[in-house]
């Protein structure tokens, strides 16, 4: 940031008083403006032994396989914004059951979140604008090389792995800039 979106006037970056990090400080009008992590909130949909995925249509990871999942707008609560983009990623309506995973993700400014949901029938949209693709899958059909992102793979993998011990875990960590290095190279 490099003006005030009060005045727009330039900022100067100090740690402000009574505080322990830097923020952007306006130099005419004083506001002090705080940068906070994005909430991302989606929702791990399951009919009969299948989970539903979608095919990104847009960057980033286009044509990577993802659960529905995207940032939480303004005035919306964290399971009606997963609820939303499911809806938009996928064509159903659902709700929100037990939260599965919370995500740090520190080096992009991100808070992943995924709830479980239990989908009534098979029924979704075959595309939306943004997914080439919705598809069921079997646990043991799901294309693992071509998932978007680790957050997800991590949350299919734990559901997954809970499923076979007979017991749903709430799992919360945090992703680090080591693991985002292994990831890519």
């Amino acid at each position: 940031m490099k003006f005030c979106s009060e005045c727009a006037h330039p900022v100067q970056y100090s740690i402000p008083e009574g505080d322990n990090r830097e923020r952007a400080i306006c130099t005419s009008c004083g506001t002090i403006h705080y940068v906070n992590p994005r909430i991302v909130a989606g929702t791990l949909p399951v009919f009969e032994g299948q989970i539903l995925l979608c095919k990104r249509a847009i960057e980033p990871r286009k044509g990577y396989w993802t659960l529905p999942a995207g940032f939480m707008e303004n005035g919306e609560g964290l399971q009606q914004g997963a609820a939303r983009e499911t809806l938009e990623e996928a064509g159903i309506n659902v709700t929100c059951g037990q939260m599965l995973s919370a995500i740090t993700v520190p080096f992009i400014s991100q808070v992943h979140i995924f709830f479980f949901t239990q989908l009534d029938s098979p029924e979704h949209a075959l595309k939306t604008s943004e997914s080439l693709e919705v598809k069921l899958f079997n646990f043991t059909d799901i294309p693992w090389t071509e998932i978007a992102f680790p957050t997800v793979k991590q949350t299919i993998e734990h559901y997954l792995n809970d499923v076979k011990n007979g017991e749903i875990q709430t799992r919360i960590w945090n992703i680090d800039v080591k693991d985002r290095i292994a990831r890519i190279s």
